[in-house]
């Protein structure tokens, strides 16, 4: 039985027409770094309900991950629709919660992104 709440097939494409405000997180169900994290990172969720969370099942020749070149779990892209703004690698609770804060605030700006040039993720 899969794990509830894990993506195995989201696409690029998909990501590409998502809207809204998005934390995609790359991992695995056994890895110890990102089970540790888990309850900090939902803690946090509760605090900005209008971001929407994805978690992705990473692996050898998951082609989502290797295309946002994922190389440590847990990896977390903050998304403002489909476009990629920032990517934390392990981080720690305040790291998370300031990633949080800067998208939420991108999202009632009608001003360039904080992270214009992130939006290339392969430049992370």
């Amino acid at each position: 039985m899969l794990p509830l709440g894990i993506e195995y097939e989201l696409t690029r494409e998909d990501l590409s027409r998502m809207t809204g405000l998005l934390v995609l997180e790359f991992g695995a169900s056994w890895c110890g770094i990102c089970r540790a994290f888990a309850p900090e990172l939902a803690s946090l969720l509760r605090e900005f309900p209008e971001v929407m969370h994805r978690k992705v099942e990473d692996g050898k020749g998951n082609p989502l991950g290797r295309s946002f070149r994922v190389n440590l779990w847990s990896t977390f892209l903050f998304l403002k629709d489909g476009h990629v703004l920032e990517r934390l690698v392990r981080p720690d609770a305040d790291e998370a919660r300031a990633a949080l804060n800067r998208l939420t605030q991108v999202a009632g700006s009608s001003g360039p992104d904080f992270a214009e040039a992130a939006d290339d993720s392969r430049s992370h």
